[in-house]
């Protein structure tokens, strides 16, 4: 592949509107293990929240998912590969990148654990408020003898 094909491939997958219209792959290999992406995503996605024994799943699949895109791009960059191989890989980076923006737009998992600190956290204020308000603060205790 000549040098000039190499940077066309890499300005494609970089490029902002890259996944629109791209599909996800119906299967991809991972580190030698292959999986059901397609399949994955959508079973993910239909959910309306991710169960918490799911997120690590996800979790753990965004990151794999994020290596994977990194050693097909470093193959694209630096590989002697064939202008074909090259188009395969491009396709696969962006379809790796649409995976990825299906899964990263999963907000009920976020959602739901920034509330439930949230809530944890106003409930240790209006704790603390309480205990001022009603003078059961340790040093006011202290101070009454108690």
């Amino acid at each position: 592949m000549e040098a000039y094909e190499r940077k066309q491939l890499l300005e494609r997958v970089e490029r902002e509107g890259a996944t629109v219209g791209a599909d996800i792959p119906e299967t991809i290999t991972v580190q030698g293990e292959e999986i059901d992406l397609r399949t994955f995503v959508f079973e993910i996605k239909r959910r309306e929240t991710v169960p918490s024994g799911e997120r690590d799943r996800v979790e753990r699949a965004k990151k794999n998912l994020r290596r994977e895109r990194l050693r097909r791009l470093q193959r694209i960059e630096e590989g002697d590969i064939t202008r074909e191989e090259g188009e395969n890989l491009a396709r696969s980076v962006i379809g790796i990148d649409r995976a990825l923006n299906a899964l990263q737009s999963l907000g009920p998992t976020d959602l739901e654990r920034e509330e439930n600190a949230q809530q944890a956290a106003d409930r240790k204020r209006w704790m603390s408020f309480l205990k001022k308000a009603l003078g059961s603060d340790d040093a006011g205790a202290a101070r009454r003898g108690r």
